[in-house]
């Protein structure tokens, strides 16, 4: 009888979160309907109860990621976006170089602050026209702008989930991530886009200066400024979205004063802006990605069963507290472990996976500073470049580039992304070795 029970309580838990884990891996089902099939399993099978399950979500992390996305899609509604876009291709004037700093620049700093799913779902279709209308090569492009989005949405709480996640679960505070995260990102992403650069400079040598090919640069500004514009542009909502935004982003760099969690004030700043702005609700609410959200749910229920049942403590144990007292072995474990890993499977459950882990490496080994969430953070975030897969916005800008007759294949991506997630996590070493040895 006993082992029926603990069979029922921890193999049952185990064996579903592992069938769950590889229908998301190799896209079998949605991913929201294979985390929320998995619960369903262990609800029907009473391994775990309906309130419990419920209790097992972290709402701080979905009431944060439902008010950013209501805020990003009122801002696309008002056609802030299509502005941008617009005024990002006439500066570039036609300049190869031009536009791979320029949209790099403009890539990773909105992924750090929206979202890099958003932002890759924005640039993608412009430089697609852009470098084909120029008779450049777009593939190139695609993927750079792929790798920088995963790297700018490491620098703050709200740029990649995986920061989401952590900064939730662990009650670390925007200004930690940012004082902690962003130097390091800004160094990554100046060698990266500088590495990226001189790997395929006969890319970007400037254009034939004939007067054939300006008149082509220019029809071709012409061509995107009429489509786009054409589309109708709301000031009044745009202001207002924006001035929501920027006061979401001061609060958050505000909580240690205000003592004010993410998740309100993202929820709370959304629904401000519904009754300020007038926006259309029911379009606003198809717009969010309910899925992903299910998702979350999903996850965060799967793992805590596990943690319950006493499975995360022991891989804790076995695998990672096992690296002993030494700080330095640990730290860096956890970041080449998440990097490797989140390259290849799904960063979002890895990092939910991980948390429980890391927290029991603490108990064992007292690292100061957060530097075992901050090794957590690069690693997830950085590693999800190794693969088309390894992140969203990878599989996103993939997806747009096929739909634009651009082929990216699994090894044309990785042949760029393997070393461009080696260079990453290398320096991230260096920065937590030096940041640890600071610490001690």
């Amino acid at each position: 009888m006993d082992i029926l029970v603990e069979f029922k309580l921890v193999l049952i838990p185990i064996v579903v979160f592992l069938v769950v884990y590889a229908a998301i891996t190799f896209e079998l089902v949605n991913k929201a309907v294979a985390a929320m099939s998995g619960v369903s399993v262990l609800v029907l099978l009473h391994v775990v109860g309906e309130h419990q399950a419920v209790e097992l979500i972290d709402m701080e992390t979905i009431m944060l990621l439902t008010g950013m996305m209501i805020i990003v899609s009122i801002l696309r509604l008002s056609g802030f976006f299509t502005i941008v876009s617009v005024k990002i291709a006439e500066v570039t004037q036609g300049s190869p170089t031009r536009i791979l700093v320029l949209f790099s620049i403009v890539t990773a700093l909105m992924s750090a602050f929206l979202d890099n799913v958003t932002t890759v779902l924005i640039i993608i279709p412009i430089i697609i026209e852009l470098t084909r209308g120029m008779g450049l090569d777009p593939k190139k492009y695609v993927l750079s702008q792929a790798l920088i989005s995963n790297i700018g949405g490491t620098a703050t709480l709200i740029g990649d989930p995986p920061n989401i996640i952590i900064g939730s679960k662990v009650g670390l505070t925007f200004n930690q991530f940012m004082f902690n995260l962003a130097p390091l990102v800004v160094i990554v992403f100046i060698i990266i886009l500088f590495a990226l650069w001189i790997s395929n400079r006969d890319e970007y040598k400037p254009i034939n200066t004939n007067l054939t090919k300006l008149l082509t640069v220019q029809l071709l500004m012409e061509k995107i400024r009429f489509e786009f514009m054409n589309i109708r542009i709301d000031r009044s909502m745009m202001h207002k979205g924006l001035m929501c935004l920027f006061l979401a982003i001061a609060l958050f760099m505000t909580q240690t004063i205000t003592k004010l969690a993410p998740g309100v004030v993202a929820l709370s700043v959304a629904m401000l802006l519904f009754i300020i702005s007038k926006a259309d609700v029911e379009y606003v609410l198809e717009e969010v990605e309910w899925s992903t959200l299910m998702f979350f749910a999903g996850l965060f229920i799967l793992v805590g069963v596990l943690e319950e049942t006493g499975v995360i403590e022991w891989i804790a144990h076995h695998v990672f507290v096992k690296v002993g007292d030494n700080p330095y072995i640990a730290v860096l474990m956890v970041l080449w472990v998440s990097g490797i890993i989140s390259g290849f499977l799904d960063n979002i459950p890895f990092t939910i996976t991980m948390i429980p882990i890391i927290h029991l490496m603490l108990e064992t080994n007292p690292i100061p500073n957060n530097i075992l969430w901050w090794a957590l953070a690069f690693g997830a975030c950085f590693g999800g470049n190794i693969t088309m897969i390894g992140s969203s916005a990878n599989i996103v800008s993939i997806g747009i580039a096929k739909k634009h007759g651009v082929n990216i294949s699994f090894m044309d991506f990785m042949k760029t992304g393997a070393w461009v997630t080696f260079i990453s996590l290398s320096l991230a070493s260096i920065y937590l070795t030096f940041f640890l040895w600071m610490s001690l």
